[in-house]
């Protein structure tokens, strides 16, 4: 089920914990070795911030990748980089990231990838899955469950359109604590992370999408407080029409 030596695509620092936390572990018990990739340190750009908190930015940085840093021990498994990139900015610099992910690859010699569903939870989590979907004539890719708001509710760790092909592990009580300690880490991003459903991990090969459009109709994760009629640095006012745009190109684009 899983590969020897597995390369987790975590967009943020966290996305290894509530796509896979339980995988992780079970991956090791198999014997395989994981490394996991982290194209963004997950705080907002510094200009994004309300004015008086910008002072603070390189303090908000250092603790998210301390954290990253932590649960990396953990969960056993090894960082391959540093991150210098914003959250919000992946979806928009995809061949950079690309470039990265291919150098870790060939370094690490990986056979296995694991990435965010195309599930509308999130811009560069959709952008991300898109940019793996090229390593598939190359690796198995598996894709993981998260969150999206298919349906107008809120669902955690299940795939919006299942396509037969899913693998659901369904957590013990020891590897439920193991997850919940393990989200305790990111102590940074606790008021963002309670929507996470410790009971099962949900993934699968990486599904065929059309990436020109929206992962599923109507209202998405990160688009649902768009009515916000000022720019809150939590809300991510990205519009999903853009994301399907720069998908889109750099696909068509891409060798």
């Amino acid at each position: 089920m899983f590969g020897k030596r597995i390369l987790i695509l975590a967009p943020h620092p966290d996305d290894e914990v509530v796509a896979c936390a339980a995988a992780i572990g079970r991956a090791r018990e198999e014997g395989a070795t994981l490394f996991v990739f982290f194209p963004t340190h997950g705080c907002v750009a510094r200009e994004t911030l309300w004015p008086w908190q910008r002072r603070c930015y390189d303090f908000y940085v250092k603790r998210r990748l301390g954290e990253a840093e932590q649960t990396a021990h953990y969960l056993g498994i090894t960082a391959v980089n540093r991150p210098l990139r914003p959250a919000r900015f992946l979806w928009r610099q995809l061949p950079g990231v690309y470039a990265e992910v291919q150098l870790a690859i060939a370094t690490c010699q990986i056979d296995q990838i694991w990435t965010p569903a195309y599930e509308g939870g999130n811009a560069d989590h959709d952008a991300l899955n898109a940019m793996a979907s090229r390593l598939t004539s190359k690796l198995n890719v598996l894709e993981f469950a998260e969150y999206n708001f298919n349906g107008g509710k809120i669902r955690s760790q299940q795939f919006p359109f299942p396509n037969g092909t899913e693998q659901t592990l369904v957590l013990t009580p020891h590897e439920q604590e193991y997850k919940r300690a393990a989200l305790e880490i990111y102590k940074s991003e606790k008021r963002n992370l309670n929507y996470v459903d410790v009971r099962q991990e949900c993934f699968r090969p990486l599904a065929a999408y059309d990436y020109s459009q929206p992962p599923h109709p109507g209202t998405l994760w990160y688009t649902r407080f768009h009515c916000v009629p000022f720019r809150h640095p939590r809300v991510d006012f990205t519009k999903p029409a853009d994301v399907t745009a720069v998908i889109t190109r750099y696909l068509s684009s891409a060798p």
